[in-house]
């Protein structure tokens, strides 16, 4: 079974995101967890490390002064691993306010951290949650999105 970081935070992130389990599991519970799910050590590892980098940039990154009136700027890494679509979807998230510049940055900075060679909007979508998820007092811009990611999954097809 071929699986990716994604498909590991996914599985964590949907299996945790409505408990009331305090305290969270420690990183060998989840360890345990996610190799009787099937997923291999080498994916369990990143997706550690993404959830640890998540939390961790965070606290660290540092932002300068912050206009609703500046554009952000994509360099060329960027324009390589997130296409036109991709890169119009944040900016949209960002303009409807579910996102603010520094949950902008910060999606971005995680979206990379995926070391996926195809980044899509889809995976955009779950990554958003997961960062709203992980910031106290976001729960009304994550229902928001919340409600575009099934509301946009639940059309007809054609």
């Amino acid at each position: 079974m071929k699986e990716n970081v994604l498909d590991v935070l996914m599985y964590l992130f949907e299996s945790y995101v409505d408990t009331e389990e305090i305290p969270e599991p420690d990183q060998n519970e989840l360890r345990l967890e996610l190799a009787q799910a099937g997923f291999g050590d080498s994916e369990i590892e990143r997706a550690l490390d993404w959830l640890d980098g998540l939390t961790d940039h965070q606290e660290n990154l540092q932002y300068g002064s912050l206009t609703a009136h500046g554009t952000r700027i994509f360099n060329d890494f960027e324009h390589e691993r997130l296409d036109s679509y991709c890169r119009g979807y944040i900016t949209y998230l960002e303009h409807i306010g579910i996102l603010s510049p520094p949950q902008r940055e910060l999606l971005v900075d995680r979206l990379l951290a995926l070391e996926s060679a195809d980044i899509d909007v889809e995976q955009i979508k779950w990554v958003v949650l997961m960062v709203l998820f992980s910031q106290p007092g976001q729960e009304l811009n994550y229902a928001r999105m919340e409600d575009l990611v099934f509301e946009e999954n639940s059309g007809a097809v054609h």
